[in-house]
């Protein structure tokens, strides 16, 4: 399973651009905060490449700039190329599959009523390899699954 869920911000304004064939796509950084913090130290932060593609690419270019928090759902994706040194250079991203806003409205004055709260796509099939099924779903329950109708059945 490759699945992998991201809060963080953007490191720099995302720039919507498109393929040879027309698609449109966007690459940019997000900061991740780690969640442990060693003691008297700062919190230390990831920067993590993420790519998206069509729909996805233009929400995000639209409604999402430099700082503003980003919640994200994708895939990673690995891959290699020869540099112009003759180098060999090891890629690792973050295909996004959904986008969502973290920050309140009120947070940010970039973006307008009536917008969309995420936007979800898969990137486009002729860069999909065939992918599992994905896993199903669980609840956490609902608290009135728990509830006890009786005191006498308490142990202490």
């Amino acid at each position: 399973m490759n699945n992998v869920s991201l809060i963080g911000r953007l490191t720099a304004d995302p720039e919507l651009k498109h393929t040879q064939s027309g698609m449109a796509m966007t690459r940019f950084t997000v900061a991740v905060g780690r969640s442990y913090v060693k003691q008297g130290e700062e919190r230390q932060a990831d920067f993590i490449t993420i790519v998206a593609w069509n729909k996805t690419a233009e929400f995000i270019c639209k409604y999402f700039a430099k700082g503003r928090r980003i919640a994200l759902i994708g895939e990673i994706r690995t891959g290699s190329y020869t540099d112009k040194d003759g180098n060999k250079r090891y890629t690792t991203e973050v295909w996004v599959n959904n986008a969502e806003f973290c920050d309140s409205k009120s947070d940010s004055s970039s973006t307008g009523s009536g917008e969309n709260r995420s936007y979800s796509q898969a990137a486009p099939s002729s860069y999909r390899q065939e992918a599992p099924a994905p896993a199903p779903s669980y609840s956490n329950g609902d608290a009135g699954d728990f509830a006890m109708t009786d005191d006498e059945d308490l142990p202490f």
